[in-house]
């Protein structure tokens, strides 16, 4: 018997809808053509002249595949998945790949069990890399371990891809045994290698990285291009390389590049857009838009080697956006498989709660003794690199709003072990501190503040939450509770936004740079250069290991 849809794509039966009146982007080629195409189930069955049970006309409207983000953490959003995906489908996204390694880091396996769970309550495809760095370091202690052994019964689970972002760069290239049973797990792994080049490069490549969204300069880039990579080009809240590595996109490596917003908070996805603005970002930094489109939609369906999608073509799902008039790219709506995306009404979404073991610090637990030439945190606008600054101080006279060194403190959330210390350099606050349950990738608490008092009222209030990002200066308090592991919000993505929208207006006027909390949350992350503070103090992201606060005056 002849299947249904294949008669249907053969013109011996009406298809269910035929959409005409199209100029529809075609990826394979980076044409445009003028025509209409025909839907079976939910699959696109033919191009062209077709027959339909419902026929819809898009009145000469430009169409495009439904967009993919190549890399993302949707914990980093401080969404739910499911209210995440009602956010972006509205952007055109239909497809993301996400590495679900912060709630692992926090709950381990629990924590998986509940992205994929929570990720069926949304019509958005989510597909999942296992964490392979949880923690990210040996010496990184948060809530949860995966092995190996861990990890291999979630293989063959629907939505489950490959292996995530392979952060242990040193275990990688030293043969650390346990890094490579994990490599051993799958076939298809994302890579995580900043700055890295030259024979290094070479090895980690033989060791079967397939991916990188860490490039920050557009050689870097090139020499991952070359040696086999695909170049994620990420555009995140903090992380902006776009207009940097737009300089390597052509004809030729367009296959191997993708876009990836890795890191962005619920309010950039909102105003400004997801994949859709990684498209309008790269045409005006010059990247032909037949490209970019390729990019946010066949290049990452080719990667992860999704062949039911990243086309409107035959055999492929029905995921598509119709664009609005004019020459912008701007998303008016979105179809999945086939049927238009409604906007699904607001509620309050499951949670898995993690319980904080710590207690409130005090005075003293802040205190810095010693004076003298110490390591300084630099914070790097519009990147999650940070420089290695050394500056004299008086540990007695911390902090240094005059010249813009605070203190840093990252607070053990998982046991009650006191705090690590650090100094940072660029948040210009001038009053009050921030505070967060977001702290790449162990999450602990992460404090920064002008004063002892506010940092210590900042860190109380984050664990009376049992996680939030606050604010706190003499005129009040402004919170964001993330009731699901410290990461994520309960709340609809509306009611996040006006709580977002608040803390920057509370930090606004306490001095400090824009979006501060996505800076504050990468504080901690050691597999970033280059100077990061955990729990147990300052870390040197080059040496990979802690390093004392102040320098040997001998050295």
């Amino acid at each position: 018997m002849i299947p249904a849809g294949l008669r249907a794509s053969l013109g011996d039966e009406p298809a269910d809808l035929v959409f005409e009146n199209c100029n529809l982007f075609n990826p394979f080629s980076c044409e445009w053509e003028h025509t209409s195409f025909a839907v079976k189930d939910g699959i696109v069955v033919g191009i062209g002249e077709y027959r339909g049970r419902s026929v819809i006309d898009l009145g000469g409207a430009r169409v495009v595949p439904g967009l993919i983000d190549a890399h993302v953490h949707i914990e980093s959003s401080l969404l739910t998945p499911s209210e995440y995906g009602r956010l972006v489908l509205s952007r055109g996204t239909t497809t993301v790949i996400a590495d679900p390694h912060e709630i692992a880091n926090v709950a381990g396996a629990a924590g998986l069990d509940y992205m994929l769970e929570e990720g069926r309550r949304t019509p958005l495809d989510i597909f999942y890399m296992l964490p392979s760095c949880v923690p990210a370091t040996p010496q990184d202690v948060g809530g949860a371990q995966l092995s190996a052994r861990d990890l291999r019964p979630f293989l063959g689970r629907e939505g489950i891809l490959g292996l995530g972002e392979m952060m242990n760069v040193p275990g990688v290239l030293g043969g650390d045994a346990e890094v490579w049973d994990k490599i051993g797990l799958c076939d298809l792994i994302d890579g995580h290698a900043p700055l890295l080049g030259g024979t290094p490069l070479n090895a980690y490549v033989y060791a079967g990285m397939s991916s990188d969204h860490e490039s920050t300069g557009a050689a870097e880039a090139a020499e991952k291009l070359r040696r086999g990579m695909a170049v994620f080009i990420r555009e995140g809240s903090t992380e902006k390389n776009l207009a940097e590595l737009a300089a390597i996109v052509s004809p030729c490596t367009a296959p191997r590049c993708c876009f990836a917003t890795d890191d962005r908070h619920a309010d950039m996805l909102a105003h400004e857009g997801h994949i859709d603005d990684c498209i309008r970002k790269a045409i005006r930094a010059g990247v032909d838009e037949r490209l970019a489109i390729r990019m946010a939609t066949l290049s990452p369906a080719d990667h992860y080697r999704l062949r039911d999608r990243g086309a409107i073509a035959p055999g492929r799902l029905a995921d598509f956006c119709v664009l609005s008039g004019g020459d912008d790219f701007m998303v008016a709506r979105t179809f999945k498989r086939g049927v238009e995306v409604r906007p699904a009404p607001p509620g309050t979404r499951p949670c898995l709660r993690r319980e904080f073991a710590c207690a409130p610090l005090s005075s003293a637990d802040l205190a810095i003794e010693g004076s003298g030439w110490a390591r300084v945190i630099g914070l790097v606008e519009h990147q999650i690199l940070t420089r290695d600054l050394v500056r004299e101080v008086d540990g007695r006279l911390l902090p240094d709003t005059g010249n813009d060194i605070l203190k840093a403190v990252v607070c053990d959330r998982y046991r009650h072990r006191g705090c690590g210390i650090g100094l940072v350099h660029g948040f210009r606050l001038n009053e009050g501190a921030i505070a967060g349950s977001v702290a790449h990738d162990a999450h602990n608490i992460v404090a920064v503040g002008a004063d002892d008092e506010s940092i210590l009222r900042a860190i109380r209030e984050v664990i009376d939450r049992q996680g939030a990002l606050v604010a706190v200066s003499g005129e009040g308090t402004a919170v964001l509770p993330l009731e699901c592991g410290g990461l994520m919000s309960r709340l609809p993505f509306e009611d996040v936004l006006e709580r977002l929208a608040a803390l920057e207006n509370h930090v606004e006027r306490m001095g400090c740079i824009d979006h501060p909390f996505m800076y504050l949350s990468f504080l901690a992350l050691t597999v970033i250069p280059h100077l990061r503070v955990t729990a147990r103090g300052v870390f040197d992201a080059n040496s990979f290991e802690d390093v004392p606060l102040f320098l040997d005056p001998g050295a």
